[in-house]
């Protein structure tokens, strides 16, 4: 499969809330940073960031646009409370490799009614 094809697979399985699929998108010693959080390292510690996620809010990813570049593919998406942000997939034989976010939290944390961090 190719990185687009994995993305999209991903966001599937994202939508869906199926934590075990999106895990198994991972190499064992993955990478997802999420630059609004510290850096998550390894399939498991993966599969937890995602289960407290889910069980936190209720998160959709609407795709944008999934651009492919080698090894790599770009996700531009939004969410229909109007978030927007991409994440950038290093995808090596079938697998993710590491994975990079960018979205604002803040803006998240208030249309989630989350509790905002303490400066």
């Amino acid at each position: 499969m190719t990185p687009r094809e994995i993305v999209q697979l991903w966001v599937a399985a994202f939508n869906r809330r199926d934590v075990d699929r999106l895990s198994n998108f991972y190499a064992d010693d993955a990478v997802n940073h999420q630059v609004a959080e510290a850096p998550v390292s390894g399939r498991a510690a993966i599969h937890q960031m995602f289960a407290a996620a889910f069980a936190e809010a209720e998160m959709v990813c609407i795709v944008e646009n999934i651009f492919e570049d080698g090894e790599w593919a770009i996700l531009e998406w939004r969410d229909p409370l109007g978030l927007r942000g991409c994440g950038f997939f290093h995808i090596v034989a079938g697998k993710i490799v590491f994975q990079r976010g960018y979205w604002d939290k803040l803006s998240f944390l208030r249309q989630h009614g989350l509790p905002l961090p303490r400066e």
